[in-house]
C-alpha cells in the first residue's frame, strides 16, 4: 500500500505469487478467486482507491512457499484479468527473469501492449542486461535496500534511466543495513527518527528492527551518490 495525499492510504490489488497456492485451495476455486479480484479491482478503480495491479509475478527463490508450475499457472491467468482491468501493473520478479519476461509478453504482447498502462518491476536485484530489458518494455524499475546489497547491485543502480526509476523501502524489511555496499552512502543522509521497542512506540520515532517509510530518504540519498546527482534531482524525478 502506499500512502497518498491528505491522508488518503491506496492499495494495489493482486495474489503475490508465494501466495498463488490460495488459488489452489479456495473453497470456491480459482476461477472464483479470479473473478473477485476481477471485481474488486474494477470497483476499487472507479472509486479511486486502487493504483494497481499486483503485487503479481514470480519468485524461484522461496519455491519452498509455493511451486514453480503453480506461480507460472497464476502468474498468467493474473495477468489476464489484468487486461480486463487496466491499471498499471505492480510486479515481482526474483530468480525467474526469463519465465517473467516470457510470461508478460505472452500474455500481454511484445511490448505489453495489452495492458497498456505500463508497470513497475519493483525491489529490483536482476543484472543490468536484465534491467535494460524491462526498460525497454517500457517498465519501471524499483529500487530499495535489497537492491543495493553488493557493488554489482549499485552498478545496476546507476545505470537505471532516471525516468524509469522509483525509489521504495519495501517496510517492514528491505532496509539498508550497515552489512551492505550501500551502507557507506548513508554516513552524511539526514539521520532516521530514534528506533524504540514496540512496546515503547510513540508517535515521531521508529520501532527497532523494522524498516518504514521513513527511511526512503536514505534510499533516495544512497541513489543520488551512486548516480553522481543531487538527492533533490532524484527525488524531483
Amino acid at each position: 500500500m502506499q500512502w497518498g495525499g491528505a491522508g488518503l492510504c491506496y492499495a494495489t490489488i493482486g495474489v503475490h505469487p508465494c501466495s498463488a497456492q490460495s488459488f489452489e485451495t479456495h473453497p470456491e476455486g480459482a476461477t472464483a478467486l479470479l473473478a473477485s479480484l476481477q471485481t474488486l479491482a474494477l470497483n476499487s478503480k472507479a472509486a479511486g482507491t486502487v493504483t494497481a495491479y499486483g503485487e503479481i509475478g514470480l519468485d524461484y527463490d522461496r519455491l519452498q512457499l509455493c511451486p514453480k508450475d503453480i506461480q507460472l499457472k497464476y502468474f498468467e491467468a493474473q495477468l489476464e484479468v489484468a487486461k480486463k482491468v487496466q491499471l498499471p501493473l505492480f510486479l515481482h520478479s526474483r530468480a525467474a527473469h526469463a519465465d517473467f519476461v516470457r510470461c508478460l509478453r505472452g500474455v500481454l504482447g511484445e511490448d505489453l501492449g495489452g495492458i497498456g498502462k505500463g508497470g513497475l518491476v519493483h525491489s529490483f536485484t536482476g543484472t543490468v542486461e536484465e534491467m535494460r530489458e524491462l526498460v525497454a518494455m517500457g517498465l519501471h524499475v524499483g529500487v530499495n535496500g535489497c537492491s543495493m546489497k553488493t557493488e554489482e547491485n549499485l552498478e545496476v543502480v546507476k545505470a537505471i534511466p532516471l525516468d524509469r526509476l522509483q525509489l521504495e523501502t519495501d517496510g517492514p524489511w528491505c532496509e539498508i543495513r550497515p552489512s551492505h555496499a550501500s551502507s557507506q552512502y548513508t554516513s552524511d543522509a539526514p539521520p532516521l527518527p530514534r528506533a524504540v521497542k514496540k512496546e515503547k512506540w510513540q508517535r515521531g520515532l521508529m520501532v527497532k528492527g523494522r524498516n518504514e517509510p521513513v527511511s526512503i530518504s536514505h534510499v533516495a540519498h544512497t541513489v543520488a551518490k551512486v548516480k553522481g546527482l543531487s538527492v533533490e534531482e532524484v527525488s524531483e524525478a
